[in-house]
């Protein structure tokens, strides 16, 4: 992706439409976020009715904001005109049309994980002290080190916004034909994406708070001279494929990526599909979406074709994850728990074709 040459390197002006024109002429696709707050602004009031899925819904298709990241756009005009409505609505900008990849490092204290929980893929030496490792910021410097390689939180070649929370966004520009899908921090049993403990992977499907933006927890502040994300390094390309964050589904003609398909059928399992795009939906309200009994319908049904022998439990796991984190950024234990009990619970009931057993 090439910078488009009417972006300046200059911060954008006072207000957030100028934020959100700053970032549409860098060729990045924005969505509207909710006022002082960093999830997706709330669907029209017959959108919340309906708990429609984003495909076919009327608002996209008359250039209104539902859905989230669904509706992102580039296309000053509309920008203007939802930024003219309602002045004070956050920016937020989606990754995958981007074709951008950002590492969100997590600055939050927490107990450390088991050591081969912190690298997933790499073993960690006993001899190693890792006395005081607590962030993300410590597994990402831990991960350069070993593969003896320049600690991205330092890459002043790079877009790096400091987060409200004290985290740090690391942009980088995608090589083309590359996708990669978005990841928590998470590791262990049933994760099958993550780069390293607490350290998220922001891309296909997923979005991140834009840069000079200002939340009701502080300040978005970029770091250092650069505005623009460099090329993403060799080594973290390939360490991002490892971590298994690589698309390997062939874009359709749309330019969408083609749904997995069933292993035994080599057909889409639709009714799961219906079930993730109604979990994915909940991102357009923040409460009253029934969010949780959508996904542990989700993960009961996935655990059904798990038992049937027609989905992996990998593959289960990653894509309801990806769908509840999508709507719910900021619950991943308890997603994490709906999708294991769910997963668990269905496949006590295997779902065969015929139905279940």
């Amino acid at each position: 992706m090439t910078r488009p040459p009417e972006a300046s390197a200059a911060p954008p002006g006072p207000s957030l439409v100028d934020t959100a024109i700053w970032c549409a002429q860098r060729g990045w696709p924005v969505l509207p976020l909710t006022p002082g707050r960093k999830v997706p602004a709330s669907n029209c009031s017959r959108c919340q009715r309906e708990q429609h899925t984003p495909v076919g819904c009327p608002c996209l298709q008359a250039g209104r904001w539902c859905h989230g990241f669904h509706a992102a756009t580039t296309d000053l005009d509309r920008i203007r005109k939802w930024w003219g409505v309602q002045p004070r609505l956050g920016v937020g900008v989606s990754c995958g049309p981007a074709q951008v990849v950002v590492l969100d490092v997590d600055a939050h204290t927490s107990k450390q994980p088991q050591r081969d929980r912190l690298l997933p893929g790499v073993s960690i030496h006993p001899s190693i002290d890792l006395a005081g490792l607590e962030n993300g910021f410590h597994t990402l410097a831990l991960l350069a080190a070993y593969l003896r390689q320049k600690n991205p939180c330092h890459d002043e070649s790079t877009l790096r916004v400091e987060t409200a929370s004290g985290g740090l966004h690391i942009w980088y520009m995608l090589p083309h034909g590359l996708q990669l899908r978005s990841s928590s921090g998470a590791t262990g049993a049933g994760v099958t994406a993550a780069l390293a403990w607490q350290v998220d992977v922001r891309a296909e499907k997923g979005y991140v708070v834009a840069p000079f933006m200002r939340t009701g927890k502080g300040n978005y502040r970029p770091l250092g001279a650069a505005r623009n994300p460099a090329p993403l390094p060799q080594w973290l390309a390939k360490e991002l494929i490892r971590t298994g964050h690589g698309i390997t589904s062939s874009p359709t003609d749309s330019g969408r990526v083609s749904r997995p398909l069933n292993r035994r059928t080599n057909e889409p399992v639709d009714g799961l599909s219906r079930l993730l795009d109604d979990v994915r939906a909940c991102s357009m309200a923040n409460e009253g979406t029934g969010f949780t009994v959508k996904l542990n319908k989700a993960a009961f049904t996935s655990g059904g074709l798990v038992g049937a022998g027609r989905l992996s439990r990998d593959d289960a796991v990653e894509r309801l994850t990806q769908a509840a984190e999508s709507a719910r950024p900021n619950q991943r234990n308890k997603i994490a728990r709906i999708i294991s009990d769910g997963l668990t619970a269905g496949a006590r009931r295997p779902l065969h074709l015929e139905g279940r057993s």
